[in-house]
């Protein structure tokens, strides 16, 4: 399977956390992602964190790739590559997961034994062997 984790894109700062919306240069970070993707394997789907910030890169990712977004509660801050794998086990071939950080560094430590910085937008592409 293809993991594409994903922190969400350039949000602007403001209470409360978890209503922040993206900034214009954040949408277009998230629909270049998701362009980037769709020439890539295309995610079968787009995993993401509850908090706006998230669902909204989620969403522009998606409709780009050509695929469906949802909400998966394992995704919100604190998340683990434990709850990560519980998540997208099952939904296809490929998946994007958006979440945060530092939870989407560690969950790339903790899945590949490499330290990556994650800037908003960032994303690492994961190979998992076959569950």
């Amino acid at each position: 399977m293809r993991l594409y984790l994903i922190r969400h894109a350039e949000s602007a700062s403001g209470e409360p956390d978890e209503l922040r919306r993206l900034t214009p240069g954040g949408e277009e970070q998230a629909r270049a992602l998701g362009e980037r993707l769709a020439g890539r394997l295309p995610p079968d789907v787009v995993l993401s964190s509850p908090l706006l910030r998230a669902r909204q890169t989620a969403d522009v990712i998606a409709r780009a790739a050509g695929c469906a977004s949802e909400v998966d509660e394992r995704l919100a801050p604190g998340a683990t590559a434990e709850g990560l794998l519980a998540a997208i086990e099952g939904r296809g071939e490929s998946v994007a997961a958006v979440g945060h950080q530092p939870d989407c560094g560690e969950i790339a430590l903790a899945l590949t034994g490499e330290s990556r910085p994650f800037p908003p937008a960032g994303l690492a592409v994961i190979d998992l062997p076959a569950q």
